[in-house]
């Protein structure tokens, strides 16, 4: 047959082969017309699947959180908080009063709210998907559907599919599944975001010619070009089979011309460490501790934290684990805090402004536990504020430090100040990087957030997605002039936002003179291979040539030149 390719949106940089599975949430549901309803039973059946749906979103949660990651897990949180939602309840209880069956009933609620959310456009858009998985999880209890399952896929298999919720993508198991597509669906769904957690090749937002590829078919899943490959030739099987064969790299690993780049892990809780060990890093660039404070009542204590802490160096002997100090606020509520109600909450007071401010205690308990760790030895800890928008809030957070060494060694307790760092995800701190790297030991820039703000456009608005292009000359010029102003003072610089991890940019990051890139696990081997084939002054003439583009066109040429130069 002729191979046909069609394209969508690459979430992974990663390809499979496999045989296609059609798979649907939707449950086939008699005609309510057909249907006796007597209200007070439907209530009843109505409040049984959501006590059992509160039970399955919970063993799921903590199932994600394992294979995916905290991070990714909490999109349940939000899942177990739309079971109770009022307008939900209202809707239910109209339905069942208008004698429809609880089926009928829960999906006539769920309409109005779904396009709600669809009509709002961007990343709020994707909202619409959460109420899907859960209206779908309902009408699945309540009429005991039996769908493709999901955990029992024969080995190979590529799932098609209309769109994969957050449930339905968390229980892939990447050594069974071969990959995934579906007809809608951009790069920030959460069954993309999941799909790069797990190192599973996915290709979203394909469109409707997807509904042309037939069940049992062969097809490629190239998640790095955005293309499903219908029928493919042996050649396209064995390039795409190819494009997985990474070696795992244990050791550090250099530049073709002899140069050390370090290439460490994100993680945000213990449960993800063994994994970014098992993938070669050299240790952990990003630990989001504010994941050790969520989903629980009160804070952890100075002790937890301290075993917390201890155990990534553990994972790590010979590596260095950094550590940001909590970043909440913004999109990460806690709930046993008071957190004001903020317009625009990323703009608003977050990292380490409410470690100065409202949440001074908790700072000072985190900081003993890191300095108590930090004495112990083994491993090199490394510890960061985020975002830092001026030298003053340096000031107070280095003689925060300096008053928890004190107390410490009154008290008598063993402990050591850690290496001291700066998130650099802010313009202020971009154009202030000279007075910040003379008085620490790192900066790291978090490419996430800096390019939204230094090209204003939010991470969670689509509309501008555009704009919120790393390569911009723009945020290229951010990133350079943070690497002289590190360097000059001695400092050490390294990445740890979305651009770190892609092996496409790594001869440019090189380029730019970044000694260390961490990011998603993932990713690691992919971008330890990539740095082994850079020379160090041709990504610098490479590197020099987008720093003097006048627009991200231009920028990414002289990018791209670069790799297909290598």
């Amino acid at each position: 047959m002729t191979e046909r390719t069609l394209t969508g949106t690459g979430a992974t940089p990663r390809s499979g082969v496999g045989t296609v599975v059609w798979y649907s949430a939707d449950a086939d549901l008699p005609d309510p017309e057909d249907a006796t309803v007597d209200p007070e039973v439907e209530r009843k059946r109505f409040e049984d699947a959501r006590e059992t749906a509160r039970t399955e979103l919970e063993a799921e949660r903590e199932r994600t959180a394992e294979r995916v990651g905290e991070q990714e897990a909490g999109v349940f949180d939000a899942h177990r908080q739309f079971l109770a939602d009022p307008q939900i309840e209202d809707g239910v209880e109209s339905a069942l009063e208008a004698a429809l069956p609880v089926e009928h009933a829960v999906q006539r609620a769920f309409a109005d709210p779904i396009e709600q959310f669809e009509g709002m456009g961007g990343r709020t858009a994707e909202r619409a998907d959460d109420l899907r998985d859960v209206r779908d999880r309902l009408v699945r209890i309540l009429a005991g559907d039996d769908r493709v399952d999901l955990d029992e896929l024969p080995e190979g298999t590529v799932v098609l599919a209309e769109r994969l919720t957050p449930s339905d993508t968390a229980r892939l198991d990447p050594d069974r599944v071969a990959g995934f597509a579906t007809v809608t669906g951009g790069r920030t769904s959460h069954a993309a975001i999941f799909a790069r957690s797990l190192a599973l090749p996915a290709v979203v937002g394909v469109g409707d010619d997807l509904h042309d590829v037939t069940e049992g078919a062969t097809v490629v899943v190239d998640g790095d070009a955005g293309e499903l490959v219908v029928d493919p030739g042996d050649e396209r099987r064995e390039a795409a089979r190819a494009t997985n064969d990474v070696e795992i790299r244990e050791e550090p690993v250099t530049t073709a011309d002899g140069i050390g780049i370090e290439v460490a892990a994100n993680v945000g809780r213990p449960t993800e460490l063994e994994a970014a060990n098992a993938r070669g890093a050299d240790g952990v660039g990003l630990y989001r501790t504010e994941f050790l404070f969520l989903d629980r009542d009160a804070p952890p204590d100075e002790d937890e934290q301290y075993e917390t802490y201890r155990e990534a160096l553990e994972t790590f002997p010979d590596g260095r684990v950094v550590v940001r100090t909590l970043d909440i606020g913004g999109d990460k509520p806690i709930p046993y805090l008071e957190l004001p109600d903020e317009e625009n909450p990323f703009l608003g007071e977050r990292g380490i402004r409410r470690s100065l401010g409202p949440d001074a205690d908790l700072f000072e308990t985190q900081l003993r536990a890191l300095l108590r760790a930090a004495a112990d030895g083994e491993g090199r800890l490394a510890v960061m504020f985020p975002l830092v928008a001026t030298p003053e809030e340096l000031t107070d957070a280095l003689e925060t430090v300096g008053a928890v060494a004190d107390a410490l060694c009154e008290e008598g307790v063993d402990y050591a100040v850690p290496e001291l760092g700066v998130m650099i995800e802010t313009p202020g701190a971009v154009f202030t990087a000279p007075e910040l790297a003379a008085r620490v030991d790192f900066l790291s820039i978090g490419t996430n957030d800096l390019t939204q703000y230094v090209m204003a456009a939010a991470r969670e608005n689509e509309r501008v997605a555009g704009l919120r292009e790393p390569r911009h000359p723009a945020v290229l010029r951010a990133i350079a002039r943070t690497v002289e102003a590190a360097h000059e003072h001695d400092a050490w610089i390294g990445m740890c936002g979305e651009m770190a991890g892609d092996p496409e940019l790594t001869e440019l990051l090189v380029g730019l003179g970044l000694d260390e890139l961490s990011m998603s696990a993932v990713t690691v081997p992919e971008v330890k291979a990539a740095v082994q084939g850079v020379d160090t002054e041709d990504a610098a003439e490479h590197a020099s040539d987008a720093l003097e583009a006048a627009t991200s066109t231009e920028a990414i040429a002289h990018i791209e030149s670069g790799t297909t130069d290598r």
